[in-house]
């Protein structure tokens, strides 16, 4: 009789239950006496128990098995766990852009913005995921639109690149960039870049991801998380290869200008298997489509970009990460028009924008035994300038012949953690501590044609600290069925300064609280979950302090929302996802706009919002799929205070309802994937606030583009097509806050737009 080939005898009794895969692993390990690593860390998804006689390697198999890992024999008595092959998984070729997570159903996706990694199919909470697959081309066009164009709930306003504030599922507080804290938190891998800035529109150049979580995060990220998080997750520095990726495009926009876009992407081992080098630049022109009197294409906006991270492995699972960013953005002009479906105003001085924000982060990350700690700090200095034509609507300030209004705002935020994750048993836990340190400076002064010294017409100091305690833990309480709760124990302050006419006044307010969240998960079979949560934010309050030196207090505001879910995944490939919500908003604060043009912080009463999401996914066959999605959003303001108008009115700029849906074709090409999509989606009636005298109607857009790429002559070749009707709804009314009040104002859809974009990787 032949002898059985080794790894049929090397078989031996192995009794390992379900836990997360890094315990299972190391589990495994201990019983077989073997040695079992990984390149980084491994996921904390759920694996199922392994029982019986078996070998090593279908124990491995066994829990690896629909993880997006393989194991691989490396020695005697030694395996190595790498990340499975996406081209290997992924038999359909794949849309280049940002597309739902869920385009490649052989790797489930894993998540980390709820600060561990948890598989999407076993998340209870409602999660977007704008995956940016590792073949997709670079383009630094690609920012915080290309991924509200596919995620339900998220809005943006229409003010331009750099200008825009951010909202999810209804929380909105209002259309103007003011002193109040934004309700979604901007984090940039583990670190939060934005407290009350607008969104900086990152450009998603070499970026694995972006994370989307809807409704309340108080309890993992702390204040001003009140409608969720939008996180950023780059490529890190790989050490087992070098490699270089070059793409540069080119744009053309009907009735307006020209536009150019390169990217540079390298990644470069220092040591190998122990230090490497992540480089990325990129540049960009998005041409200008605004005639204003005969400046043609005035509103054209550069971007220029670099971000440098260096990794390094120190042993024993051990990683530590240093990494910079710095991002310029400057738009020559605004966007508004004074008159519907027009792409044209009359002459008048250009009003630039300034958008620069500068960050640094370092990470260390590994495990003791089955606990996974991580420790991070960053820095973000972050510079935002608008210049407006003051030539009208300024005279009542009394500066003879008023020309630019400037505003300048300046933000430093240092945002620090140390966490660590782990389990016991059938429990899961998580435990950290955070420390956030923000300043904001808002200086708003008035040059005047025969004036030297510009008039101060507003100048505010805020300092915000924020330390909290927060942890979570995870049970099971039968056969698919867990619960899990969390909360954080918090510490904010504010100190509040204003120069006024009696000189410098200031106000510190504290306070003390808890956030938490607690949610209920039943999983009956792999790709199914059902789930009910509720969660909870808080926003600091302080003092809004008027130039006469008077002072009112403004009170925090606190945000809570039940919501029930389903996700479920398909045998076939497909996925559906619904979901339903009902939050309820106490003190809202917002930034409201006077009379003189100036904004002003205030509790302006308490909001009331439903909604409803669904989103899918079917394959049709024989390359083709569908992806499709849909939203409604009832948000409203409930008991204003006195002399604030009525109430029920419609919170700013959340469209009622959305619509979008999308046909692709994946196939061969001279023997390399290429592809081709269709996609439309419609936003319903908006409204621009709940001030009778600023509201004005805005919304009912039809969006569409059609996009193709193949792979020719070694290189990828992308061609989109934006705005294919041509189409010239008002996105935004409004522009211009001295003349809001003697006109209307408009913001047309950018016109129909040509981009080719070509990449090489060497």
């Amino acid at each position: 009789m032949a002898p059985l080939p080794a790894e049929a005898r090397d078989t031996r009794r192995i009794d390992i239950p379900a836990a997360t895969l890094p315990a299972a692993i190391a589990e495994l390990s201990r019983e077989a006496g073997v040695s079992i690593g990984a390149e980084g860390s491994l996921p904390s998804i759920r694996t199922p128990e392994v029982r019986g006689r078996m070998s090593v390697a279908e124990a491995l198999k066994r829990l690896l098995r629909d993880s997006g890992y393989v194991a691989r024999r490396v020695g005697a008595r030694a395996w190595r766990i790498e990340r499975r092959s996406r081209g290997a998984a992924s038999p359909a070729p794949r849309l280049s852009g940002p597309h739902p997570a869920e385009a490649a159903p052989t790797i489930p996706i894993v998540v980390t913005a709820s600060k561990r990694e948890l598989r999407l199919d076993e998340l209870p909470m409602a999660v977007s995921v704008a995956d940016f697959g590792a073949h997709r081309i670079a383009s630094a066009a690609d920012g915080s639109a290309s991924v509200a164009e596919i995620t339900e709930g998220l809005a943006l306003s229409g003010l331009g690149p750099g200008r825009n504030r951010m909202f999810l599922r209804g929380v909105a507080d209002s259309p103007f960039n003011g002193e109040s804290q934004s309700t979604v938190a901007v984090v940039l891998d583990e670190s939060r870049v934005t407290y009350a800035a607008p969104d900086p529109d990152l450009r998603l150049v070499d970026v694995e991801r972006v994370e989307v979580l809807k409704g309340p995060q108080g309890s993992l990220y702390g204040t001003g998380a009140l409608g969720g998080i939008y996180r950023v997750v780059t490529r890190k520095p790989q050490f087992d290869g070098a490699s270089l990726t070059v793409s540069a495009g080119g744009e053309a926009v009907a009735t307006g200008g020209l536009g150019h876009s390169l990217t540079l992407v390298a990644n470069v081992p220092l040591v190998p298997q122990t230090a490497a080098l992540r480089l990325v630049g990129y540049s960009a022109r998005d041409a200008g489509w605004i005639e204003t009197g005969e400046r043609a294409d005035s509103n054209a906006t550069n971007v220029i970009g670099a971000r440098a991270t260096v990794g390094v492995a120190l042993g024993g699972g051990w990683e530590a990460q240093l990494g910079g960013l710095v991002q310029l953005l400057d738009s020559r002009d605004t966007q508004y028009v004074y008159e519907p479906f027009e792409r044209e105003r009359p002459a008048q001085l250009p009003e630039p924008h300034d958008n620069d924000l500068r960050h640094a982060a370092l990470r260390l990350s590994g495990s003791l035994g089955s606990t996974r700690i991580m420790a991070s700090s960053g820095y973000t200095s972050h510079e935002v300038a608008d210049v407006l034509d003051a030539t009208i609507g300024a005279a009542q300030f009394g500066l003879p012949d008023p020309r630019r209004f400037i505003d300048d705002h300046a933000f430093r935020v240092w945002d620090s953690e140390l966490r660590a994750n782990g389990h016991w048993g059938g429990f899961e836990w998580l435990l950290g501590l955070s420390h956030l340190k923000a300043r904001q400076t808002f200086l708003v002064t008035l040059e005047g044609a025969a004036t030297r010294a510009p008039l101060t017409l507003d100048e505010d100091r805020r300092k915000s600290t924020d330390s909290a305690l927060f942890g979570d833990i995870s049970l099971p309480l039968g056969p698919g069925l867990r619960i899990e709760a969390g909360a954080r124990l918090f510490d904010s302050s504010i100190v509040e300064s204003r120069i006024t006419d009696l000189g410098l006044v200031s106000r510190e307010l504290t306070k003390r609280g808890v956030t938490p969240a607690v949610s209920l998960a039943w999983k009956p079979q792999d790709g199914r979950l059902l789930f009910v949560r509720y969660g909870s934010a808080f926003r600091p309050g302080g003092a809004d302090i008027a130039g006469d030196g008077t002072v009112e207090p403004l009170r925090s505001d606190e945000l809570a929302t039940i919501e029930a879910g389903w996700r479920e995944r398909f045998a076939g490939g497909g996925t559906i996802e619904l979901g339903a919500y009902y939050s309820r908003w106490e003190n809202i604060q917002s930034d409201v706009l006077q009379p003189d043009g100036l904004l002003e912080s205030a509790n302006v009463g308490d909001g009331e919002i439903v909604g409803i999401e669904a989103t899918g996914r079917l394959p049709l066959g024989e390359g083709w799929r569908i992806d499709a999605g849909a939203g409604f959003t009832h948000a409203v303001l409930v008991n204003r205070p006195t002399g604030l108008g009525p109430e029920h009115r419609h919170l700013p700029v959340v469209p009622e309802y959305t619509l979008r849906a999308g046909l692709v074709r994946g196939f061969t090409l001279g023997g390399e994937p290429a592809n081709i999509a269709l996609r439309l989606r419609y936003l319903g009636p908006a409204r621009l606030s709940f001030d009778p005298g600023v509201d004005r109607p805005m919304g009912k857009v039809l969006e569409s583009s059609l996009s193709g790429r193949a792979r020719l002559l070694g290189m990828d070749v992308e061609l989109e097509i934006e705005n294919l009707f041509d189409r010239r709804s008002d996105t935004f009314a409004y522009g211009n806050q001295l003349r809001f009040s003697s006109t209307e104002q408009f913001t047309p859809q950018t016109p129909l737009t040509a981009r080719l974009t070509l990449q090489k990787s060497f």
